[in-house]
């Protein structure tokens, strides 16, 4: 009897991609279903939770995310103070649902922070807290810790104190529908004070000498389809009104550190300065691109100088990169460390706004509302500071790991179909950079436009030119794009 054999059916490319994908989290190891004992953990403390005694639900806060967001973290509301300004930020009370040394405080430290994959995320909590009872969705009686800023006519902080109070959010805002708010004039008065209040605290950002990577990040959006869910890779720069809404974290961080360093117990998150070495080397990539920083100016002030949608403003910023690295946790606990600033930010900060979605914001805020209203820091919080700069930083670098592999594979998937077609790309890293060696196949990185993609790219290129590029050939599987210059 002979046998036929019969040849594999190849995989379509939505097939590759929806396996690639999966595979990622046993790649990476990824913690996936919650262990029972930390979910009965937290369904135990949902039930018997209580809401703190003061009733601060009379002002009418608001949160600002992205429309698909449930774990809101933050709620705001502004308003005039005389010739400045009063500031509430309502941050979800999660430390009330969390016991220390139980199954959920355990398991909330193995994973340090929600991890956002293309097909789901891999929640810090379990959802009954961070899509629910934590979560400071609209029209729901929440508990919270509100910090209370005082302001002056120029948006700089006078005083600041934070206490846990009952608050209820009137509406879930997300960032494009507030900005044509705002443009318009149809906003509520407190959001345009956002505005108001942005716009002062980025000019006092610049004053001390603070600095933000203003690149149009790559973002990957899920796509509705006939055939299931598809992807998209988006890079938009950022809207007006989430450089607003990130000065009030900002704000918040900054007040945070503050209190940390004045109690001398906490954990900041610190930046080194760039060094010389680094500076030097984007001061000569900024003169070769026809941009040269003037070091008069700082380096924060002259970012912000730059448009993303100039191609050699572009490269600049990517090449800026170097002089953010270093980052990281410094607990404190009776002696201030010798390094307390964030030196991108300007200023000492903390990690304090997030708490549904980073560990480490659950500390900050036990210690500062203690430190604040004159009481014991929790034992437990002191006791643990110094094993939180090895969890953050292990858990950040899988979060960036996940991240960096997703967009990867996102983009073999979007350009699969497209092999041998040509495009136009803008060189933000090129082979003269130092990317090419003599005895390899020099090479740059270019970032194409439609569909918004950045590869590797074989050929002689400069930072900052405009280049045709030709997709050769793409894996799924081993998230592989090959790229050559044409002509």
């Amino acid at each position: 009897m002979s046998h036929q054999r019969i040849a594999p059916r190849a995989l379509d490319p939505q097939s590759q991609l929806a396996g690639a994908l999966s595979a990622l989290k046993t790649e990476l190891k990824l913690p996936l279903e919650y262990p029972p004992v930390a979910v009965q953990d937290a369904e135990a403390a949902v039930a018997k939770h209580q809401l703190p005694s003061l009733d601060l639900t009379a002002f009418e806060f608001v949160t600002i995310d992205p429309p698909s967001s449930t774990d809101l973290d933050q709620a705001m509301y502004l308003e005039r103070a005389g010739d400045g300004y009063k500031v509430l930020y309502a941050i979800a009370d999660v430390p009330s649902f969390v016991n220390p040394g139980g199954e959920l405080d355990a398991e909330t430290r193995r994973r340090g922070q929600t991890f956002y994959a293309p097909d789901g995320r891999i929640p810090l909590h379990p959802e009954i807290i961070s899509e629910d009872a934590g979560s400071l969705l609209p029209d729901q009686l929440r508990a919270a810790y509100v910090w209370e800023f005082e302001l002056d006519a120029n948006a700089e902080l006078t005083s600041a104190v934070v206490r846990r109070a009952q608050v209820r959010s009137r509406a879930k805002l997300n960032y494009q529908g507030v900005q044509e708010q705002i443009d318009n004039g149809t906003a509520s008065e407190s959001l345009q004070l956002l505005k108001e209040i942005g716009l002062k605290r980025i000019e006092l950002e610049r004053k001390r000498g603070g600095a933000s990577l203003n690149i149009p990040e790559q973002e990957i959006e899920q796509v509705p389809g006939g055939s299931g869910i598809t992807y998209r890779i988006v890079a938009a720069p950022q809207l007006p009104v989430e450089d607003w809404n990130a000065q009030i974290s900002l704000l918040t961080g900054m007040a945070a550190a503050d209190i940390m360093l004045k109690g001398k117990v906490g954990i900041l998150r610190t930046m080194p300065a760039p060094d010389e070495k680094s500076l030097k080397a984007f001061t000569l990539q900024t003169a070769a691109l026809g941009q040269k920083w003037d070091s008069s100016i700082s380096y924060g002030e002259y970012l912000r100088t730059l448009d993303p949608s100039n191609p050699k403003h572009l490269a600049i910023l990517h090449s800026a990169g170097v002089l953010f690295r270093g980052a990281g946790y410094t607990p404190f606990d009776g002696d201030v460390p010798q390094e307390t600033v964030q030196a991108a930010i300007g200023a000492p900060y903390a990690h304090t706004t997030a708490p549904l979605r980073r560990l480490v914001d659950r500390w900050s805020l036990v210690i500062c509302e203690a430190l604040s209203n004159g009481q014991e820091v929790p034992a437990w919080a002191r006791e643990s500071l110094a094993q939180l700069p090895e969890i953050m930083t292990a858990s950040d670098q899988l979060a960036s790991k996940l991240e960096r592999v997703s967009i990867d594979t996102i983009e073999a998937a979007i350009l699969s179909p497209l092999v041998g077609r040509e495009f136009e790309a803008v060189v933000i890293s090129g082979s003269r950079d130092g990317n090419g060696k003599p005895d390899h196949v020099p090479y740059g990185i270019v970032q194409i436009a439609e569909p918004a993609v950045a590869a590797r790219c074989e050929g002689e290129m400069e930072a900052g030119t405009v280049v045709r590029v030709k997709l050769v050939s793409v894996d799924i599987v081993k998230r592989e794009i090959v790229l050559q210059r044409v002509g």
